[in-house]
């Protein structure tokens, strides 16, 4: 009895774990080809539980970010179309990541939609006026009471 018990559980849940293994690999390799293509062929198998296909979405959002900033590092000036190219997506997919990116503050740059080019920033250089302006006025504050307190003395 125990033996037929393993054997059924075996064979029940063979495809759902073979599944799992692609999609792990895939996220290992870090290719989006091969999630993909494991999503396709597993369809039935990860698209059924909700809480699987949450998990899948996010994965996928992270694997198309992570290959994309891997993409475009190296360059000051990319045409999209050579990153669509290069990562096998089509190109409104890999412009709406691109923008995403970018409006989330993980890569600096901006997109040049009138010509297809990603222009890339060296590094984020934050404006430190902000930061300065504050400073100065909080000083100014502590100077204001302390004068206030001299001139309470004197009266």
């Amino acid at each position: 009895k125990q033996w037929y018990q393993r054997r059924v559980a075996i064979t029940a849940g063979g495809r759902g774990i073979d599944a799992m293994k692609a999609i792990a690999d895939a996220g290992k390799k870090r290719d989006i080809s091969i999630f993909n293509k494991t999503i396709a062929e597993y369809d039935d198998e990860l698209k059924k539980d909700p809480v699987v296909q949450n998990h899948l979405k996010s994965l996928y959002d992270n694997l198309l970010e992570k290959n994309l900033v891997r993409i475009i590092e190296p360059y000051s000036r990319v045409q999209i179309a050579h990153v669509a190219e290069t990562i096998s997506l089509p190109y409104e997919v890999v412009e709406k990541k691109l923008s995403q990116i970018i409006l989330d503050k993980k890569f600096s740059g901006i997109l040049d939609q009138g010509s297809g080019v990603l222009i890339v920033y060296d590094g984020s250089e934050s404006d430190q006026t902000y930061t300065y302006a504050l400073d100065t006025i909080t000083h100014m504050g502590k100077v204001v009471d302390v004068l206030f307190k001299k001139a309470q003395k004197l009266s």
